[in-house]
């Protein structure tokens, strides 16, 4: 969901006759749903799609703050004010945790960033729409962390084990925002008209937009099939997407709000509901950064890299010192 385009670096997922001793040996502890380890020998190419999916997730939790933040002062009350600060905490925790797991395969928290910044590497595309109003943070709770969580609960099963470990916590957090967002709609669904109208308004702009989160479907992410094999993703995008639209459609019942979809309907055959898939055009143009907030997006991460360049020298600086000055003692011993 927060990889919506990661190329795995090879031509496609090799036969066992293709491996070489080394991948058929991390092949099969990956089969055996063994953890593979900073230290432990994997190939390249797992190594880099693992940094790019990783640090488009970490890339996506940071870039997630700003639809929000911005409503941290126009929250209704105070109780909603600190209610949606704890959340924008989380989710500069988050990014934490990603670029963390991410440095322990050979990679630096700042070539991450240069690599967002330039463009070269994304972020989920769902952080390219506006949040209008107050509305729009309740959808954003429930839409897209419950996305979110229907995504990286399965990624706690991932075969990297700093990956999978940094999502257990994750996980938990991610539960309190869906749960945040869900009450904001219940308690708009349940107000006057124009509350009503204003969480059926968001409702009808999110909708489409948090499909597209679990990336193109099957049939056109042709990257998927090796990320699969070697347990980066555990399921496909249109399992997980299927997965999301049967647990939203019951809570929107629940709510009183209609999804915008006039082709939705319960599949008795396939226990399942079917649904109209997103405009994939859209989906496309955003990640190529022609969506309604891009340039805003990136133009704040900037500004916000250029003004904390002091504080980063500083941290350096002292951390230079230090490390001279526990050398000197060391030297004087």
């Amino acid at each position: 969901m927060y990889a919506q385009l990661v190329k795995t670096a090879g031509s496609g997922v090799k036969s066992r006759e293709e491996m070489s001793e080394n991948e058929q040996d991390f092949q099969n502890r990956v089969d055996a749903d063994q953890k593979i380890e900073p230290k432990d020998w994997m190939p390249d190419d797992y190594r880099a799609t693992l940094i790019r999916q990783i640090g488009q997730h970490a890339h996506s939790e940071i870039v997630g703050q700003l639809p929000e933040g911005n409503w941290i002062t126009r929250a209704p009350t105070l109780e909603r004010k600190a209610i949606l600060l704890a959340k924008v905490q989380d989710e500069a925790g988050h990014g934490l945790y990603l670029y963390c797991a991410a440095e322990t395969l050979g990679v630096t928290r700042d070539e991450l960033t240069e690599e967002l910044l330039s463009g070269r590497m994304k972020y989920s595309s769902i952080f390219n729409y506006p949040t209008l109003n107050w509305a729009d943070i309740g959808a954003v709770g429930w839409l897209v962390d419950g996305a979110a969580i229907m995504n990286q609960v399965p990624l706690q099963r991932t075969s990297y084990g700093p990956y999978s470990r940094a999502m257990i916590r994750i996980c938990k957090e991610e539960s309190f925002h869906q749960r945040q967002g869900y009450d904001i709609m219940m308690k708009m669904a349940q107000g006057t008209d124009a509350q009503k109208k204003m969480a059926q308004d968001a409702l009808n702009r999110l909708w489409y937009p948090s499909l597209m989160m679990f990336g193109p479907s099957d049939k056109d992410s042709v990257h998927s099939a090796q990320s699969l094999a070697w347990k980066i993703k555990i399921d496909t995008n249109d399992e997980l997407r299927q997965r999301f639209v049967d647990q939203t459609v019951p809570q929107a019942k629940y709510l009183g709000l209609t999804i915008p979809d006039e082709n939705l309907k319960w599949n008795e055959e396939r226990g399942a509901h079917d649904y109209s898939d997103p405009n994939w055009s859209e989906f496309f143009d955003v990640i190529k950064g022609n969506g309604p907030c891009n340039t805003d997006r990136m133009n704040t991460r900037i500004k916000a890299w250029e003004d904390g360049a002091w504080v980063r020298e500083g941290l350096m600086a002292h951390a230079d010192k230090k490390a001279a000055r526990k050398q000197a003692m060391t030297a004087a011993e």
